[in-house]
């Protein structure tokens, strides 16, 4: 596919798997169209860069939807004053987009493969405000590293399903901040919009879909006696 090809199929793919979606936020439809995605895939996969459809990465990881980082973006309405930590960047698209729309992302992957692959994508598209860190975010003391030195945050997204958020993730949000999160089972997992007022919560769901699974959760062992 040449330049062109892409830029075709970016377009259609902001009107006819985004807009009509209800995804009306010009600010986020600017960005997502002037995003090149397909420099965020590997090579031999970059024809599928544009489907709605999973596209896969190395590491039997696979991007967002378009639609669901259409979704992140309108519903956290980022005005660039944000510290943000993203759970799980992949090959750095979405990182570089919240970079786009914040004062700083850190982010965290858990395989080394894909943080190198993200650390380059980023710097080629010009974005400084964005530090890939290696980690599994799902281990608390590998987390209390970053939160050390980093948080708390004003926004955390969780790219991928979770049965519960864990503890030692909502403690890393500031007072009044907002999440973004995959929540339950698949093949019927809501994506919500969080959002921490005190010791309470708001949430609301905003929509049904299908995503990976969160990996690096300690599984918890029963004795059989």
């Amino acid at each position: 596919m040449t330049a062109t090809d892409f830029q075709f199929a970016r377009r259609n793919m902001v009107e006819y798997q985004i807009r009509c979606c209800k995804v009306l936020d010009p600010v986020v439809l600017d960005l997502i169209e002037s995003m090149p995605r397909e420099n965020f895939v590997p090579a031999q996969v970059k024809s599928l860069a544009y489907m709605e459809g999973r596209v896969p990465l190395p590491c039997n990881q696979e991007m967002l939807s378009p639609l669901q980082e259409a979704l992140i973006l309108q519903n956290l309405m980022l005005d660039g004053s944000e510290r943000v930590l993203e759970i799980g960047t992949g090959t750095g698209f979405l990182t570089t987009m919240l970079a786009m729309q914040s004062a700083e992302v850190v982010s965290g992957e858990l395989h080394p493969a894909l943080a190198d692959a993200a650390r380059q994508n980023i710097s080629n598209h010009g974005v400084s405000n964005a530090t890939v860190i290696e980690v599994n975010a799902m281990d608390a003391e590998a987390m209390s590293q970053i939160a050390a030195s980093n948080g708390p945050f004003d926004v955390i997204v969780l790219s991928a399903a979770l049965k519960k958020i864990p503890a030692h993730i909502d403690a890393l949000l500031a007072d009044g901040g907002q999440m973004i999160a995959f929540i339950d089972s698949n093949p019927m997992v809501s994506m919500k919009h969080r959002r921490k007022i005190g010791q309470t919560w708001q949430e609301t769901s905003l929509f049904e879909t299908l995503i990976q699974d969160m990996e690096g959760i300690a599984e918890k062992r029963e004795f059989v006696f």
